[in-house]
């Protein structure tokens, strides 16, 4: 565990917050070109970026504080709340949170909104999967103490006390990247607007939720087994699911000439 990429002057920059901006560079990067496609100027995306980072930012930490105010944050000074840098992002909130500014944005602009879902659902799996690398350098998001070969060892001073975890940062990389790839393919062969999104809402939650079995870091377990990601997998599964077969009778995709399959 690495928190600290690098100083400037006495300004330190985190790890944490490097991989997860590298994580959103690339991923409106791969969708700009993806946009191209189906005639969605690039711009559009990089515009479209400050509303998605704000939302995601907002999001996901309004959500960690709810989820952690108790545990991590009663007590300390109310300007803990905003050092995002320290960690503390949860990735649904987030989800939610840019979904909502990019709706604002899309109705302002007059944009498509399924069609900008599907040229940005890859990239969000992308995204994803770098920004957890954050969340292993920063120590947050760690797994259950286990003995398997491939545990990883924080510091002592970590909350899990040096013992062996599972590296659920890593498992959800490894999974999201292929999730990545096959959004990918499936972006040229939708059959209808919005069918890589709903797609993305699906595979993601249940992605999620087989993780979220190996995690450690959850204060309160609903049930007994059911962490909050798990109750929150549950609805955005849903959510892709009705948006899959809505859509699927509602918005037929005619694809441009140019566009490959």
């Amino acid at each position: 565990m690495h928190k600290i990429a690098f100083q400037i002057g006495p300004l330190p920059i985190h790890w944490y917050g490097v991989f997860v901006a590298l994580g959103f560079a690339l991923g409106l990067w791969n969708a700009s070109r993806r946009a191209l496609k189906v005639n969605i100027s690039p711009d559009t995306v990089w515009d479209s970026g400050l509303w998605i980072i704000t939302g995601t930012i907002v999001g996901a930490r309004l959500l960690y504080v709810i989820t952690y105010w108790k545990q991590d944050l009663a007590g300390k000074p109310w300007t803990e709340v905003f050092m995002v840098h320290h960690g503390g992002l949860v990735f649904y909130g987030g989800l939610i949170g840019a979904i909502l500014c990019t709706l604002v944005y899309l109705r302002v602009k007059k944009l498509p909104i399924w069609k900008f879902g599907d040229v940005m659902a890859p990239s969000i799996a992308l995204g994803y999967a770098i920004g957890r690398i954050g969340c292993l350098m920063n120590g947050c998001c760690y797994g259950k103490e286990t003995n398997v070969p491939w545990a990883i060892h924080f510091p002592p001073d970590h909350e899990t006390h040096g013992v062996g975890v599972h590296p659920t940062e890593v498992y959800e990389t490894l999974l999201n990247i292929p999730l990545f790839f096959f959004l990918a393919w499936l972006f040229p062969r939708r059959k209808f607007e919005g069918q890589v999104f709903a797609t993305y809402l699906m595979c993601y939650a249940v992605l999620r939720s087989f993780v979220e079995f190996f995690r450690g870091d959850y204060p309160v377990l609903h049930g007994g087994w059911a962490t909050q990601a798990h109750l929150i997998s549950f609805a955005i599964f849903a959510a892709g699911a009705v948006l899959f077969f809505a859509l699927r009778g509602a918005v037929p995709h005619g694809k441009p000439s140019h566009e490959r399959a």
